[in-house]
C-alpha cells in the first residue's frame, strides 16, 4: 500500500474510483466536500493516462495512484485495505463522474450508522417512487435489460429481493470494510460483491437513489464491452455462488 499523508480526521472515509476523469473530478469532490465537510476523503487514481490526479491534488483531498489500471475492483479494493488500515468505522463509495447524487449518500450513511444494515446500496429503481422522485436519466434498452437481467440473479441467488445490483453508489460498515478489504472481487464488482456478502452473512438494504447522465468524458463500457462485461459479470457470479465464503475478520 503507498504510504498516503493523510491522518484520520473522521470515522467515515469517502472513497472515489476514478480512471481518466479530469473533466469530472474537480468538481465531484467539491460538490461531496460541501455535503460530507466531517468526512475524510481518498481519489483512487487507476492508472489514468490522462490528469485526474493533477486535478484531485489540486482539490485537496488525498490521492491514491495506482501505477497501472487495475479496474475498478482492484482500485476500490486498494481503497478498502487504506480504511482498513486506517481503522474507519464506515466508507462510502461514488462514482468519479458525477452521476450519484451526495443527499442519496447521506442516505445511505445513515442507514448503516444506524446499524440497519451492514451494507446499503443506492437503487435508481426505487427512487421514483419515493416522494414523487423522478430525476433518473433514461440509460440505453440493452444496459437496462442487462442491469435487470442481473437483479434478478442476484435476487434470486440472495433471496432477497434487488433491484440494482450494478449501482456503485454504495456505503460500508467496519466489518464489510475488514472483509472486502481481502475479498473484494475484481474488474466490474458490483453484482458479484453482492452475492459475496450475502453469502458471507452480512445485511444488505437497497434505499432509493438518482443518477444523472456524467458530468463529462464517456463510460468506458462502450455498446460492443457491454455484452464481454455481461459475460464476466455472469461468470465471475456463478464462481462466487459455488465458491465457500472467506471468514469474517474479528473486530
Amino acid at each position: 500500500m503507498q504510504q498516503l499523508g493523510q491522518k484520520r480526521r473522521s470515522n467515515v472515509l469517502t472513497l472515489i474510483p476514478a480512471f481518466n476523469e479530469e473533466e469530472c473530478i474537480e468538481q465531484v469532490v467539491h460538490d461531496l466536500r460541501l455535503y460530507f465537510p466531517l468526512s475524510d476523503f481518498l481519489v483512487i487514481d487507476d492508472g489514468s493516462s490522462d490528469n485526474t490526479s493533477s486535478e484531485v491534488l489540486r482539490s485537496g483531498v488525498e490521492l491514491l495512484r495506482l501505477p497501472t489500471n487495475l479496474g475498478v475492483g482492484g482500485a476500490l479494493q486498494a481503497g478498502l485495505r487504506f480504511a482498513n488500515e486506517m481503522g474507519y468505522e464506515y466508507t462510502l463509495r461514488l462514482d468519479a463522474d458525477g452521476q450519484h447524487d451526495p443527499e442519496d449518500a447521506f442516505r445511505l450513511l445513515h442507514s448503516v450508522m444506524n446499524d440497519e444494515a451492514d451494507a446499503a446500496i443506492g437503487s435508481r429503481f426505487l427512487a421514483t417512487h419515493w416522494l414523487g422522485k423522478d430525476r433518473n436519466y433514461k440509460t440505453t434498452a440493452s444496459r437496462l435489460l442487462g442491469i435487470k437481467t442481473f437483479a434478478g440473479l442476484v435476487s434470486l441467488l440472495t433471496r432477497q429481493k434487488i433491484t440494482d445490483p450494478t449501482s456503485g453508489l454504495r456505503c460500508y460498515n467496519r466489518a464489510v470494510i475488514c472483509y472486502l478489504a481481502e475479498a473484494h472481487p475484481q474488474d466490474y464488482p458490483e453484482v458479484e460483491s453482492t452475492v459475496i456478502l450475502h453469502r458471507a452473512g452480512f445485511r444488505l438494504t437497497e434505499l432509493p437513489a438518482t443518477f444523472s447522465p456524467r458530468v463529462a468524458g464517456k463510460s468506458t463500457i462502450d455498446s460492443w464491452k457491454s455484452f464481454y462485461y455481461a459475460f464476466r459479470v455472469l461468470l465471475a457470479t456463478i464462481i462466487a455462488v459455488l465458491r465457500a465464503p472467506q471468514a469474517k475478520c474479528e473486530i
